[in-house]
């Protein structure tokens, strides 16, 4: 007798967990994956051009400033614009050439690697036009690049650090590189 209320208060028991297990659910208070962010950056960059049709470092850097904007549509698909006019500090090459200055105009893919606290590394790959002074027209131009941004609060990032790695397709191809800091705003 105790042997079998002791069995049909465990099936019970069992049978009541079970029941209760089934009832938990996903949360429904989940965040938008779709947000947009538009922010502005402060950028210096060693062109890889002294003047005089030689590729070559210099000596001299390019100071800038430009513009970004970040669509995400979901962890992997982050498409991002970005223009960048560096004109602040163009040199002149043994007064032979024109003042020299370098401006970019890319889009492409950024893929944040993770989120730790506050901080999200990322990667990027840019492909866009680039123009300058030195050049007859426009030149295409492949970006590599990563960098840190920092989330101050729900709305507004700090670009903490942002280098790229620039690829000129023009003859000599250049090969200008630099850091960048910024800060955006969400607008979606």
């Amino acid at each position: 007798m105790k042997r079998s209320i002791l069995a049909l208060l465990c099936i019970a028991f069992f049978s009541a967990a079970l029941v209760s297990a089934h009832g938990q659910v996903v949360p429904s208070a989940t965040s938008r994956v779709f947000d947009v962010r538009a922010g502005g950056f402060a950028s210096a960059f060693q062109p890889d051009y002294a003047g005089e049709g030689f590729a070559q470092t210099s000596p001299n850097r390019l100071y800038g400033v430009g513009g970004y904007v970040d669509a995400r549509f979901s962890r992997w698909v982050q498409p991002e614009l970005e223009v960048r006019f560096l004109r602040f500090n163009e040199y002149t090459c043994n007064h032979q050439c024109p003042g020299i200055d370098e401006n970019t105009y890319s889009i492409g893919e950024r893929v944040p690697i993770m989120t730790f606290h506050k901080f999200t590394p990322y990667g990027k790959v840019l492909v866009g036009l680039g123009t300058g002074s030195f050049l007859n027209g426009n030149s295409f131009v492949l970006t590599f690049g990563g960098g840190v941004d920092y989330r101050l609060n729900r709305r507004f990032t700090l670009r903490a650090f942002d280098f790229e790695y620039q690829q000129w397709r023009v003859t000599p191809t250049l090969w200008p590189y630099g850091g960048s800091v910024g800060l955006s705003y969400k607008i979606f």
